[in-house]
């Protein structure tokens, strides 16, 4: 039930981007991402609801061929299905959530 951050490894997911899985059920997980400046988050699509919340820095979110620059304090809500992608602008942090949990992550 615990989730420990110094406890978790930090998935390495390109020269540009990290995440590391937070506390997670078969329901719900949360997920921590890194990315430095010029990170991509590739466009792609998933059968889970996610949202996504902007720690700090800021990104070019393409969210269904609507492109918002969005920076800390702001979210993104992404249904289930709908194509979405980032582009770093200002190295940051974001936090996703997903529902149900991403299994491909484990």
């Amino acid at each position: 039930m615990f989730f420990i951050d110094k406890d978790i490894e930090k998935a390495n997911l390109d020269e540009k981007s990290e995440r590391k899985v937070l506390a997670h059920d078969e329901e719900m997980m949360l997920c921590h991402l890194y990315f430095k400046t010029g990170g991509i988050g590739k466009k792609h699509t998933h059968p889970h609801t996610q949202i996504c919340y902007i720690l700090k820095g800021r990104f070019e979110f393409d969210l269904d061929g609507d492109t918002r620059v969005i920076s800390a304090g702001d979210s993104v809500y992404i249904p289930s299905g709908v194509e979405h992608g980032l582009v770093c602008l200002e190295t940051g942090e974001l936090l996703d959530i997903f529902t149900p949990e991403r299994k491909d992550f484990l």
